[in-house]
């Protein structure tokens, strides 16, 4: 650990904000995979180094235990160690579904083709209306 503050998780808006953050956390503290692997075994947690290592190579939200266990690792605890999980519970409630589930780009494209079709015929559609209104109107004043 340096003598500078550590990095903060408050101004992380995503599971990538939260994952740079934890990796800049993971530089703060100076210390290898393996020593935090042995930290935190000493502090009663499990933090395998291999999961640790994967963890900050991926973007997405790691479990609270995990992320505890990892925070706690690099030297933060108590009230400094609040933060992180509050961002990390903020983060997931709101975490958009993992890329395997989201729509893609092909059905995004079919939607938005299916929703300019679906205007256009509107459009025709208030087109047709109005000029029967006007025949209409056409109609009423011939009639009278």
């Amino acid at each position: 650990m340096t003598a500078t503050p550590p990095p903060s998780p408050e101004t992380a808006t995503d599971a990538a904000t939260l994952m740079a953050a934890l990796r800049r956390l993971k530089t703060w503290s100076g210390l290898s995979f393996r020593q935090l692997d042995r930290r935190a075994a000493d502090a009663g947690d499990t933090l395998p180094y291999s999961t640790a290592s994967t963890m900050l190579a991926k973007d997405r939200v790691p479990r609270e235990e995990l992320l505890a266990a990892f925070v706690r690792a690099c030297g933060l605890d108590g009230d400094d160690l609040r933060p992180w999980l509050a961002a990390r519970a903020r983060i997931a409630v709101g975490d958009p579904a993992p890329v395997a589930h989201r729509r893609s780009p092909r059905r995004l494209l079919l939607a938005a083709a299916a929703l300019a079709v679906a205007l256009a015929a509107g459009a025709g559609l208030t087109t047709a209306l109005h000029g029967d209104e006007q025949n209409v109107d056409v109609q009423i004043s011939t009639t009278y």
